[in-house]
């Protein structure tokens, strides 16, 4: 199965989402290589959300030599994709591979360093920029995120997607390339109604909220900043 049920979320299987995370994973890995792996790893989980997540309808179809029957993917033009600046950037890029008509929404938010965790497990986050697409009940929804470590900046965006998108939107997924269990809790818990996946649950969060074995921090390593 390319995507199996591991309780807290949905873990993206694909052998090839694996071999991009490990190469991502490695401190070797430099700038230029990172930003095409989430390029890639985003093209993979985009094709398996839709293997694994989106139906297909049979069509009449002409050939040159003869009339037939095949099928196609339902609502490819109703999908709309949310990134979680910046460092969903190049994840997204890759996203857009498999779902090229997709609605594009931008959250620019960001977690407070300096002030650290509260007892809670939580950072305050800030919100600098939000510009979403109308959602309708029909869209497929994915907010794209490449960390999931505490689920505070998580928490915080989807306070904004949900206030726009309809009750009953078809599918609204929460996708991330690494998370963490504590982040996988606290989304689940705030917002049932979202599918959670990912391509690896890691181990925990260290002292300062970073996921452990994780890959670092995804937006540095890809913009080349500290």
């Amino acid at each position: 199965m390319p995507i199996e049920d591991r309780g807290d979320a949905n873990v993206l299987t694909h052998a090839l989402a694996k071999d991009t995370l490990s190469r991502l994973r490695d401190v070797e890995t430099e700038q230029v290589e990172f930003r095409k792996g989430l390029v890639k790893l985003g093209r993979i989980c985009g094709y398996e959300i839709i293997d694994g997540a989106m139906e297909t309808e049979f069509v009449a179809i002409e050939t040159p030599l003869t009339e037939t029957t095949g099928e196609r993917v339902k609502g490819l033009d109703d999908v709309v994709i949310i990134n979680v600046l910046r460092a969903a950037t190049p994840f997204v890029e890759g996203l857009l591979k498999a779902f090229p008509r997709a609605k594009q929404g931008v959250i620019s938010a960001g977690r407070d360093e300096e002030a650290g965790m509260n007892e809670a497990g939580e950072f305050p986050i800030t919100i600098d920029y939000v510009k979403l697409p109308e959602i309708t009940p029909q869209d497929t929804v994915i907010v794209a995120d490449p960390m999931l470590a505490t689920g505070s900046t998580m928490c915080t965006v989807l306070d904004h997607v949900t206030e726009v998108a309809p009750d009953d939107v078809e599918d609204l997924f929460v996708l991330s390339a690494v998370s963490a269990p504590d982040g996988l809790l606290r989304v689940g818990e705030q917002f049932p109604e979202t599918d959670l996946l990912t391509v690896a649950i890691d181990d925990h969060l260290d002292d300062d909220g970073f996921i452990v074995p994780g890959l670092g921090d995804a937006g540095d390593r890809a913009f080349r900043t500290t």
